[in-house]
């Protein structure tokens, strides 16, 4: 290994010129491509799509639509809807929603729709029509009050109608490929006009137009995270200043902070080359690849500068930083890049592309932070006040560094584990309270405050539907709607399941069949009952068209949808396994109940290829982390006292999220393997050093203390600085975005704190008998 680097060192240092073209021709190229790096948003992307339940969703979406749905509430502010204005607005709000591209123009539905009519009895039997007359006339009261006493016949209020009749619903089912370019559909640009085209267009002081689903969420999303630049430029300057007053010298401020953001351009750039675009939901990862930079951009300065102060030259100092530095930050860096990649293993398209994203980013670092920053700083002139102005710093911090190096102390360390093992127990005692999806209703990415969940809470105040829905799809025999032993069947699970606790409402063919047979016999409720008799049983089915979403073509596929009365973990935990218990009462070799289509049955799907994945994630990423330490140290020791306060680290950021109430998500789980990469660095840096003097016989204490005057003010300083860049993300107008924020906060500092305190505690049991 070591007659690799010494080969690396010359062929590099010799052809210094040569190096830092090649970088900056990369850089150009890469720079181009990134500017070409578009945010990228998908539906299918947050979708399981190997999980049992999205089989059954994909396997009958073309006949039922997919879960990917609209839902655009049009309220009168000082009434109700009967008026001129509010119905004029309606049918405006209606046809534009038409006509948006990405909108399946066949399952648009609202009182303007052909497909939404009204059923009566009469003397004769049955009559009925549009709700909406193919003569109405908004001006006219006469033509406002047949509409009323239709929607009253046709039963939907609490879906198409407000409850209170100030608000009437427009919504639609979305398509996966754009119908003019056979591309995916670009859910961002159609979150845009969705804004600029509805609302924009129609609300007005009497006028409220109401907003919900995925691709508007993900657009709020997008512009929130537009903030990211912002809180990304107040990083880099925050992080300028700290080095500054860290290294004294402009120039050794400016190489580490241009290094690290050469990083992030070549990441982005690569991701370009690779047909990926950025997710919002990933956008963190670029300010996280540049904060890794800069943790091991400042170990480098701090190497060189050192040397430079005993009275080496640049170029020597940064030869020796090279050697020294590139085993230990490529051990880091690696760990960082292959626990990133374990992500891969998570069946759930966003996260794989955060596992590339990241991992890509932190492989470039080791060309632009372990190769191009030692070259860089080979050509800086060091002046003789710079090393004056150092000269005994060393020496005058030794009193601090030995103050810290007690705690490699027996006595010292004896009480440290104690406590670690203390916070341990609690930690785990709370992470085992961890829940698995969202904690609260509306969109957990956005604040509660947020337009798009306060019009999410309007909509489930005021209708008996939301976007919060979920079909269980009932698979039998064609024609299996003509028997009464399958209907019955229907009709006894969806009763079941209307009365388990988050289920607002419930509707399926069976329960629209038992209305429609009370209609063939005068209204009469006692008739509101499934017939036995085939022939009348047909004759009821037949009066429901597929268009209803309530079965399929021959008659052999019939939801059961359940609206929810949110999307809360333990809501949807309930109800599935409320499911999976009642449908073996009812469930046959020809007649099968099988989860879940609709909005719920994708975060359903979700939460439980979170819940598995959690694990073997967990175990992947210190399993690389383990590995990668024995190859670099040779110890198991050693590598057990890096890996044991990364550990307990891990647990407490759960610990923390139990307490913050946030849920272990798609957009969450990620965070602790990006803690663990981030945090591993510290670790690493102090015992690669202090690991060499314990070889060489050196004391505990002793072999800590010179680890400490190496690099211990590097890593104080890397995680304080760390820790200030991401705590102004508590600012951000994206609450996962403020969330991530405090848990990298107290990664960042607890990892660097385990790193100086517990790891020499460590250190000082695995080698008591080095004295």
């Amino acid at each position: 290994m070591s007659n690799l680097i010494k080969f690396l060192e010359t062929l590099i240092f010799k052809n210094r010129i040569a190096v830092l073209l090649v970088f900056l021709a990369a850089t150009v190229f890469l720079g181009y491509q990134s500017s070409q790096l578009r945010l990228d948003a998908g539906f299918t992307k947050n979708i399981p799509l190997n999980h049992e339940y999205m089989q059954n969703y994909m396997k009958h979406v073309n006949d039922f639509g997919g879960a990917n749905s609209i839902l655009v509430s049009v309220c009168d502010t000082h009434g109700d809807i009967f008026n001129q204005n509010f119905f004029d607005t309606l049918k405006d709000v209606h046809d534009q929603l038409f006509f948006i591209n990405g909108v399946d123009r066949s399952l648009v539905k609202s009182l303007f729709s052909s497909s939404t009519r009204f059923t009566e009895i009469v003397e004769g039997g049955f009559a009925g029509g549009p709700v909406i007359p193919a003569d109405f006339n908004s001006s006219e009261q006469r033509g406002l009050d047949k509409v009323s006493s239709n929607i009253e016949k046709a039963g939907i209020v609490g879906s198409l109608v407000s409850d209170d009749y100030q608000c009437a619903m427009v919504n639609a089912k979305l398509l996966d490929l754009d119908p003019d370019t056979g591309e995916k559909l670009d859910t961002l640009a159609l979150a845009d006009e969705l804004e600029t085209q509805l609302r924009g267009k129609f609300e007005t002081n009497d006028i409220s137009i109401h907003i919900i689903g995925f691709a508007k969420m993900i657009g709020d999303v997008a512009n929130g995270a537009k903030d990211v630049l912002v809180f990304f430029a107040i990083a880099i300057a925050i992080t300028a200043i700290l080095v500054y007053f860290f290294c004294k010298s402009l120039m050794l401020t400016v190489l580490p902070l241009v290094c690290s953001v050469i990083a992030v351009i070549w990441q982005m750039g690569l991701l370009t080359l690779l047909g990926f675009g950025l997710d919002p939901m990933s956008i963190l990862v670029p300010f996280l690849v540049f904060a890794i930079g800069i943790s091991h951009g400042v170990q480098m300065i701090n190497s060189v500068g050192k040397e430079v102060t005993k009275g080496s030259s640049s170029f020597d100092a940064a030869k020796l930083a090279f050697t020294t530095l590139l085993i230990p930050g490529g051990v880091a860096l690696l760990s960082d890049t292959i626990g990133f990649m374990t992500l891969l293993v998570i069946d759930i398209g966003i996260i794989r592309e955060l596992a590339i994203t990241a991992s890509m980013g932190v492989a470039v670092i080791i060309l632009t932070n372990l190769l191009l920053l030692p070259v860089l700083m080979s050509f800086v002139k060091f002046s003789d006040k710079y090393k004056l102005k150092f000269a005994g710093k060393e020496n005058r911090a030794d009193k601090f560094w030995d103050g810290i190096a007690a705690c490699s102390s027996p006595k010292v360390a004896i009480v440290i584990l104690v406590v670690t093992a203390g916070l341990f127990a609690f930690g785990w005692m709370q992470a085992q309270k961890m829940k698995i999806g969202d904690l609260h209703a509306g969109a957990p990415a956005l604040h509660e405050s947020s337009r798009y969940n306060q019009d999410t809470f309007l909509i489930t105040d005021k209708y008996e539907i939301s976007t919060d829905y979920m079909s269980i799809l009932v698979e039998a025999s064609k024609d299996a709607c003509t028997s009464f032993e399958v209907m019955n069947a229907i009709d006894e699970l969806q009763w079941r399941m209307s009365n388990v606790e988050g289920v607002q409402s419930a509707v399926s063919l069976a329960s629209v069949a038992k209305i429609i047979n009370a209609g063939y016999n005068e209204g009469n409720a006692k008739w509101r009952v499934l017939p036995r008799n085939q022939q009348t049983l047909v004759q009821d089915i037949a009066r429901v068209d597929t268009s209803s979403g309530l079965l399929n073509g021959d008659c052999s596929v019939m939801p059961i949808i359940l609206f929810m009365e949110d999307h809360k973990a333990e809501t949807i935990n309930r109800v599935v396994d409320a499911v999976k218990e009642y449908r073996g009462d009812f469930e046959t070799p020809d007649l099968q109940f099988k989860l879940a289509s609709g909005p719920i049955g994708v975060m359903a799907a979700q939460n439980e290829a979170v819940e598995a994945a959690q694990d073997p994630m967990m175990l992947y990423v210190f399993g690389a982390v383990i590995l990668l330490c024995l190859l670099s140290f040779k110890s198991l020791r050693a590598t057990l006292a890096v890996v044991i306060p990364l550990y307990v680290v891990s647990v407490l950021a759960q610990a923390l999220m139990t307490y913050l109430q946030i849920g272990l998500t798609v957009s969450t789980l990620p965070v602790i393997a990006l803690g663990v990469g981030i945090g591993v660095d510290y670790g690493i840096y102090i015992l690669s050093t202090m690991n060499a003097k314990l070889k060489a016989g050196m004391a505990v204490r002793q072999a800590y203390f010179e680890a400490l005057k190496e690099r211990g003010s590097a890593v104080l300083f890397t995680g304080a600085t760390l820790a200030v860049g991401v705590s102004t993300w508590v600012f951000s107008s994206l609450k996962f975005q403020m969330d991530m924020g405090i848990l990298l906060t107290f990664m960042f500092v607890v990892n660097m704190m385990g790193a100086i305190i517990v790891l020499p505690a460590l250190a000082s049991v695995f080698w008591r008998k080095q004295k």
